[in-house]
């Protein structure tokens, strides 16, 4: 038997931990953790003087030039938005959303989960300064939602693990709409202009045939900085540039699979020259499957696979990092009770939950069908997980509020149901049904 190299024990491990679902939420909780500890060490302050270092691009006179804790907030994440607007669009074409029969369960579970709770939150918030931040509590964390349901046990059927992920993908929608909507500053026409002619650029570039990563992505970067200058939220750009992204591919699978065995036979079919190397007719074929495979790949799939551990590994975890950073003292309770905590813990623990429960419940009542091999308990199981709002309730406080006091109100209650949604819906779906 062939001997394993000593590297390969050492990149198998890792490569099967990365490729594993769940992993990008345990590194994201570890994130959540570090920064947590940090700032309640005697260390604090260099917690805070990290995120507000400054950081310039540009040239001439055109000049970026903004904190760190910016750059990660309006650059980084609008690497995630891109990537959740890839994921959206393929779900749109032939994922959970691509019918109306089966997104109709999911898309309505998520809307009742984002109606709720932002209802709540303008109940405690009304008439107050606060008001503005009624957005908070109707993310759902799709990593941290996926990670957890994923510990509570093998026995749960794949059917609800992908009723929760459609609907957190169409809980993202509408966390992008409400962004560009309702937390977007003054617009600047100018350069909102010009990003709106970059798209049209991108867009003919994809009825023209034009399949190059580097045309999308560096006209793509273009209208990012555009919209960061236009006043709409640069995000934005983010999912925009995802729906401009070509999804269909050169040949069809037909094609492709006859050419691949053709080439297999004639590679066979070479005589071999007792070597370690390959002949050059052998390797000219090696070279013809490979570029018969990019054919046969949609850029869309291919960007979304480079870039989803990107996202899953450095840009969350690093944006968790920056923004997770909050002082839990013995206090903690009483710095609850303020409208916007309130307002956020309560929105997203039981807002969250009635929401996504109800809707469910009254489109089963029209004719819909729950999963295949689901239970109602399984069903409150994921409407509990759905109050994990983590990384994108913190975005979008941080958008939301000026002062930095509404925005640690907001991270309190961010902090305090995610914990409880968590650990709440891991106990209802890690008891297995009686046989």
């Amino acid at each position: 038997m062939k001997q394993s190299y000593p590297i390969d024990k050492i990149t198998q491990p890792v490569s099967k931990f990365i490729n594993q679902e769940h992993t990008g939420g345990i590194v994201l909780f570890i994130s959540v953790i570090v920064a947590i500890v940090w700032v309640n060490s005697p260390f604090q302050l260099s917690y805070h003087q990290l995120w507000e270092l400054k950081l310039s691009l540009g040239f001439d006179k055109y000049v970026l030039n903004h904190p760190l804790h910016l750059w990660i907030n309006d650059g980084l994440m609008a690497l995630f938005f891109f990537v959740i607007g890839l994921e959206l669009k393929r779900e749109f074409m032939a994922g959970e959303l691509s019918s109306v029969k089966k997104a109709s369960l999911p898309m309505f579970a998520a809307l009742g989960g984002m109606l709720v709770p932002a209802f709540i939150f303008f109940l405690f918030n009304t008439g107050k300064p606060s008001a503005h931040g009624w957005g908070i509590p109707m993310a759902t964390d799709i990593a941290f939602a996926l990670a957890l349901l994923s510990m509570a046990g093998k026995h749960i059927p794949s059917s609800v693990k992908v009723f929760l992920s459609a609907l957190a993908v169409a809980d993202d929608l509408g966390a992008v709409l409400v962004i560009a909507l309702f937390y977007s500053s003054h617009i600047a026409l100018v350069p909102l202009t010009f990003g709106v002619w970059l798209l049209v650029l991108l867009l003919i570039g994809n009825k023209m045939g034009i399949r190059s990563t580097a045309f999308y992505l560096i006209i793509g970067f273009a209208v990012w900085i555009a919209f960061l200058l236009s006043g709409v939220h640069a995000t934005i750009a983010g999912v925009l540039v995802a729906f401009t992204i070509p999804a269909r591919t050169r040949i069809s699978e037909i094609s492709y699979t006859q050419s691949v065995k053709q080439y297999l036979t004639d590679f066979e079919n070479e005589q071999p020259n007792n070597s370690t190397l390959i002949t050059p007719e052998q390797y000219h074929i090696i070279d013809k499957i490979k570029k018969l495979s990019l054919d046969a790949e949609t850029p869309l799939q291919k960007i979304e696979h480079i870039l989803h551990p990107w996202v899953a590994f450095v840009i969350m975890p690093l944006f968790a990092f920056a923004n997770a950073g909050i002082i839990v003292g013995h206090d903690f309770f009483s710095s609850l009770a303020n409208p916007v905590s309130m307002g956020v813990a309560i929105g997203l623990l039981a807002g969250k939950f009635t929401g996504v429960l109800l809707f469910t419940w009254l489109m089963v009542k029209f004719g819909a069908q729950l999963p295949a091999g689901s239970s109602w308990k399984q069903m409150t199981g994921v409407a509990l997980l759905a109050g994990v709002g983590f990384t994108m309730s913190l975005f979008i406080s941080a958008l939301a509020f000026d002062h930095a006091e509404m925005i640690d109100q907001a991270k309190y209650g961010i902090l305090l149901a995610s914990l409880l949604a968590g650990i709440s819906g891991v106990a209802v779906l890690s008891k297995k049904p009686k046989a």
